[in-house]
């Protein structure tokens, strides 16, 4: 059974995740489904939190290309995608590629960026490629953006744009560790002299793309397609919303409720596989209209009356 292969390869990765990750399962499973539908993750929380540790360690268990960005207030759009160099033997232009020419790319603190270099990513991460200079190369395959953020009241950092905060798939939020597991941290790794140990991989990239094509094999009832449809179409409709969720949204939460099911055993998708991955994939892509703001509406809290508000479909039995 093809969801039983699914489950059982994101059990051994999240053992793997978890050798250096304490606790946070939940925040785990979300990133493995986005890992299964092609998606970027966009994982945003506060400094020390770990969220560079959890982009490491997915990228570490997958044997694939991996490349990291610290992105910076000076860095320019060419240290992203690369620069043509004149090589003076031959003499003729020749292309360095940046690091995006990888297969997982984190892009360490992406909000430290100005706008214009955020933007650089947007056509590798919708594309699967990168122009420079009216030359367009495709990525290698798989290609997955795995996109650190602190939180935007910080100092130093940039907004991103609405049209790559749609880019990315889902927003992951860590939070603090609870006093146990903070405890079991600070037991685990006080011998450790390097700020992240190393793990093995534990799935080839191939298999990968394997599981991804999987995935799209889970059932999604007509009348579940419709209630997703209806939770979307709510945003747009919403009287505190300047911004609802785009095609691009829903057509996110549609792959990301088969790879859920798929990642709990389940060949079929249920009602609560949506309302449950509803706000990691549409929050951050909805935008509050100025009402909503002066009254400290936030888009997760909108998301979720939204959510409640639609009628879950019940099946009658025959």
């Amino acid at each position: 059974m093809s969801a039983d292969q699914v489950r059982d390869a994101a059990a051994k990765i999240r053992a793997n995740v978890q050798q250096v990750v304490v606790g946070k399962g939940e925040a785990v499973d979300l990133a493995l489904v986005a890992l299964l539908c092609h998606g970027h993750i966009l994982i945003e929380d506060v400094p020390g939190i770990g969220k560079t540790t959890l982009a490491k360690a997915l990228a570490w268990s997958i044997d694939c290309q991996f490349r990291r960005i610290q992105f910076t207030p000076d860095l320019m759009p060419a240290d992203i995608l690369g620069v043509n160099v004149y090589n003076m033997k031959s003499g003729q232009f020749e292309f360095r590629a940046g690091p995006v020419f990888t297969q997982v790319l984190l892009a360490d603190e992406l909000n430290r960026a100005t706008p214009r270099t955020q933007s650089a990513l947007l056509e590798a991460m919708q594309e699967r490629q990168a122009t420079m200079d009216g030359v367009t190369r495709p990525l290698p395959e798989p290609f997955l953006v795995l996109a650190t953020l602190n939180p935007i009241e910080m100092e130093g950092t940039f907004p991103l744009p609405e049209g790559q905060l749609d880019r990315f798939m889902m927003r992951i939020r860590l939070g603090y560790p609870s006093h146990v597991e903070e405890s079991e941290i600070l037991a685990r790794f006080q011998h450790v002299t390097t700020a992240i140990p190393k793990i093995n991989s534990v799935l080839t990239a191939a298999e990968l793309v394997k599981l991804q094509s999987l995935v799209t094999d889970v059932m999604i009832d007509d009348t579940l397609r419709d209630y997703l449809l209806h939770i979307v179409e709510e945003t747009r409709k919403s009287n505190e919303l300047e911004l609802g969720a785009s095609p691009r949204a829903s057509l996110a939460l549609y792959k990301a409720t088969q790879a859920w099911a798929a990642v709990n055993g389940r060949s079929y998708v249920l009602p609560d596989d949506i309302k449950r991955l509803a706000e990691p994939v549409l929050a951050h892509r909805l935008i509050p209209n100025s009402q909503a703001r002066l009254r400290g509406r936030r888009p997760a809290q909108i998301l979720d009356d939204i959510v409640r508000g639609v009628p879950v479909p019940i099946q009658r039995r025959s």
